[in-house]
């Protein structure tokens, strides 16, 4: 990783940085991100997607008592 304060994968829907293993996101799996602003996690998440040519499904949701958005890949 560069020394960049945010790689281009990297999500930070609030102005705190999320680093997801994206390699690791087979298809069928899902990843947890706990934010407040789901609308951007939301759009980070699909620039992503659109990057790798994958399609994902995002829902806002609250795990373990925190508010987040929940992505799922889906090819």
């Amino acid at each position: 990783m560069s020394d960049r304060a945010y790689y281009i994968d990297d999500l930070h829907p609030d102005g705190v940085r999320i680093v997801v293993n994206w390699d690791d996101v087979v298809v069928g799996s899902s990843i947890f991100i706990p934010c407040v602003n789901t609308t951007v996690a939301r759009s980070q998440a699909q620039s992503v997607a659109e990057r790798r040519k994958w399609t994902i499904k995002v829902t806002p949701r609250i795990e373990n008592q925190l508010f987040g958005v929940r992505i799922w890949r889906t090819t």
